[in-house]
């Protein structure tokens, strides 16, 4: 059975990095799960929602990015990131499997590789806005890294009651632990802050190769999209093993 609620609640003890999340654009796209089980250690479990895996690809910008002890340092401690997801789980604790991580400022990509085991890689980013409307493009240039690009634009439309419990919009967003190898061992680090906020997102426009980076097939479906409505505080504790 996989608990989807006790997963919310603060951790015991006290966080090692504290961020702030703003603009955030989830795209989601169903898939069989078969097609996405070999991209996923065997000792994890596929989370599924109605026999379906899904997979993510989520734009965003960070900025206070910085440890427990200390304050924010100007230009380090801010940061583009793109992120593809799929959602798994272990001894029923279910959350995110990142395919990669991409992001723009080099010490946040050097210090998730080496504190979190993550597949970080770096790339040339750039976020603007303009009213409601929000662009965002990505070119990874992490050197003997597959190649794989984003570009998308989207209008934030009205907001969206807090997912609930059951919902697919609940089981897609609201997840608050990850997943990690390294070798044949698999950590856990849990992340906490303020259940999502949500707009409904129009896109405008949208050119990917992030899926068929990780040898997924090209789709043409739309996208389920949500986005960001406020900035969130997020605290993030240390990984551990699971």
């Amino acid at each position: 059975m996989v608990d989807r609620n006790s997963i919310r609640s603060r951790p015991p003890g006290k966080p090692i990095m504290h961020q702030n999340w703003a603009r955030l654009l989830f795209l989601h796209w169903e898939f069989p799960a078969t097609l996405i089980r070999p991209l996923v250690p065997s000792a994890l479990e596929l989370d599924l929602y109605d026999g379906r895996a899904w997979v993510g690809v989520t734009p965003f910008a960070l900025t206070g990015i910085r440890p427990n002890f200390a304050p924010p340092i100007p230009v380090l401690s801010d940061s583009l990131e793109l992120n593809v997801r799929t959602y798994v789980h272990k001894d029923g604790v279910p959350g995110v499997w990142f395919l990669s991580l991409d992001a723009s400022n080099p010490l946040a990509v050097w210090g998730a590789r080496l504190g979190f085991h993550l597949p970080y890689y770096q790339a040339r980013m750039d976020m603007e806005g303009e009213g409601s409307t929000i662009r965002f493009h990505s070119e990874r240039t992490h050197p003997g890294a597959d190649a794989a690009s984003f570009a998308a634009a989207w209008s934030l439309g009205e907001p969206i009651a807090e997912a609930q419990p059951g919902t697919l919009d609940f089981f897609l967003i609201e997840r608050y632990c990850l997943y990690a190898a390294q070798g044949g061992a698999i950590s856990r680090a849990r992340i906490h802050h303020e259940p999502w906020p949500l707009r409904r997102a129009s896109i405008g426009s949208l050119s990917s190769t992030m899926l068929e980076s990780h040898g997924l097939p090209a789709i043409r479906a739309v996208p389920l999209a949500h986005a960001q409505a406020a900035p969130l505080h997020v605290e993030i504790w240390a990984p551990e093993a699971a």
